[in-house]
């Protein structure tokens, strides 16, 4: 078996996915078909030979023809296999919804999932708190928690350095 590349019209290659499947039952000859979202005018054909991808791609429309080398596995591998991406939201960061309806608006985190890449915010400039659920792809962060974190003790410390005074009755006091 063999992967070979079938030249389609660019935006039309899931009408050439379809009648492929069909024709490809009715020969036998095709095993699978791949058709990645990022390779646009292209789909992935894997049959026996070569002349069974022709056979079955002739007279279909949108279909251009069939590349004569046949691809590797090794080189089709990246379309199937996804990269696991790397998630950097935490709980209590203040976000900034990017799509949907609520385009533009502040958040903040109150859970993440990471198995399903999705996180339950609540928007911050509304009179009642709804916790949504949105794609972590809809959000960018704004603030970090850890950065707040910091900011909070910094806040905290600087009242003290400021009153010498009572930090020297305090010390008089013991």
């Amino acid at each position: 078996m063999a992967i070979f590349i079938v030249r389609t019209t660019a935006g039309r290659e899931r009408q050439v996915v379809d009648r492929l499947v069909i024709t490809g039952k009715k020969q036998g000859s095709i095993y699978s078909i791949l058709n990645p979202a990022r390779v646009k005018g292209y789909i992935f054909v894997e049959a026996d030979n070569r002349d069974e991808v022709v056979q079955a791609v002739y007279g279909l429309g949108y279909a251009k023809g069939v590349i004569q080398k046949p691809v590797s596995m090794a080189d089709v591998e990246h379309f199937i296999i996804s990269a696991p991406q790397q998630i950097t939201v935490h709980d209590g960061d203040i976000v900034e919804l990017v799509s949907g309806p609520f385009k533009g608006e502040k958040a903040k985190v109150k859970r993440v999932n990471t198995t399903k890449e999705e996180v339950v915010v609540v928007l911050l400039d509304v009179a009642v708190p709804i916790p949504m659920t949105v794609s972590i792809d809809s959000i960018r962060v704004i603030q970090s928690e850890e950065k707040s974190e910091s900011d909070e003790i910094k806040n905290k410390l600087k009242p003290m350095s400021d009153n010498k005074d009572k930090i020297e009755e305090f010390k008089e006091d013991f």
